[in-house]
């Protein structure tokens, strides 16, 4: 009897035991996870120093240059169900070696390089973070997305109680990036200065082009002559048209002084010019010309006798009043021919 009331006892304290810590698991695992039969008060006594050690944390990494590290924090010591074996124990924390497989298979995925599969913008300069299962999100976004749905699964393949790193792949990706854009950037600058300056000393080989070129080069010119005049424009080219006007003056007197007068043999072939021309009007009046010393046209009347004919040594003929009048309202002391304006010797026929 008495070994059967020990058996009984120790059979009744086992089951006793079991449930116990049965109960307790559930409570500590599924019902809450931070509550607790034998002192309601230690969530509280555990999760403050947790946070503080955190935070801690979190600004030692900071201070480090991109140093990954695990986000999640220590894991819960386990429950007496686990101790006894009546649940299965959580799976252990990965190893360094294990994040370095799991990176791997993520850069060879190109999840980095993707958009961010729950808020659907890039990664840029964001904090990222490297699941277990080798996805990547915003470090914001998962915590949104843990904290909304309740419960903490992969949004992409539903994997339970991951684990967490902080990596800077999108990061390191992003700058480098940006690295190829200004040098893209300063390249395509420094090209379109050397063009611009190429095409200010070229002349180009398309007509409409080489027409756009010379205008620009006598804009500049003229931008330049008007820039480094300290006068007065109008002043300016007004002293150089009287100077040019001057000059011209100064050329047609000498080039006056200069004319020989012709010999009478040079006066025979200025009149055979004139025979040859067969022009018998005088420019001047428009009227006929008649010299006894040259032909006359048939039906001719006397009374052009009388008006005496001046011949130039240009080869031009005139009637010697209206040479005469064309002298005296002339401005130059010696004036020129009416029609090739050069200067003559004349001679009365």
């Amino acid at each position: 009897m008495e070994m059967r009331k020990g058996l009984t006892s120790k059979a009744s304290n086992k089951l006793v035991i079991t449930s116990v810590a049965l109960q307790d698991h559930i409570t500590r695992s599924l019902l809450h996870p931070n509550f607790s039969l034998s002192d309601p008060l230690m969530r509280y006594k555990i999760q403050a120093p947790r946070k503080r050690v955190e935070k801690r944390g979190l600004q030692t990494q900071d201070q480090q240059e991109e140093g990954e590290y695990v986000l999640d924090s220590a894991p819960a010591p386990l429950t007496l169900a686990q101790k006894l074996g009546l649940v299965a124990s959580p799976a252990g924390r990965l190893t360094e070696d294990e994040w370095t497989r799991v990176k791997a298979r993520s850069v060879q995925q190109g999840d980095s390089a993707q958009p961010c599969a729950i808020c659907r913008e890039e990664f840029c300069l964001q904090p990222q973070v490297l699941l277990s299962c080798s996805h990547v999100f915003h470090r914001a976004c998962l915590k949104a997305f843990e904290r909304y749905s309740g419960r903490k699964w992969c949004p992409m393949c539903r994997k339970n109680q991951y684990e967490t790193r902080v990596i800077h792949d999108a990061a390191r990706l992003f700058r480098h990036q940006c690295a190829i854009r200004i040098q893209a950037c300063w390249r395509g600058y420094i090209a379109r200065r050397r063009y611009r300056k190429l095409r200010k000393s070229i002349c180009p080989k398309d007509k409409q082009l080489r027409r756009k070129f010379f205008e620009a080069k006598l804009q500049e010119l003229n931008d330049s002559f008007v820039r480094y005049c300290h006068t007065d424009t109008e002043a300016f080219l007004s002293d150089i048209n009287r100077s040019l006007s001057s000059s011209r003056q100064v050329f047609q007197q000498l080039e006056r002084k200069h004319v020989p007068e012709p010999q009478e043999s040079d006066w025979d072939r200025i009149q055979s010019q004139v025979i040859q021309r067969d022009v018998w009007d005088c420019p001047i009046c428009l009227t006929a010309l008649c010299s006894p010393s040259l032909p006359t046209e048939a039906g001719t009347s006397n009374h052009r006798q009388h008006r005496r004919t001046v011949l130039l040594s240009c080869s031009h003929l005139f009637h010697q009043l209206c040479l005469e009048a064309f002298e005296a309202f002339s401005i130059d002391s010696r004036p020129s021919c009416p029609l090739c304006r050069s200067v003559y010797h004349k001679k009365n026929i």
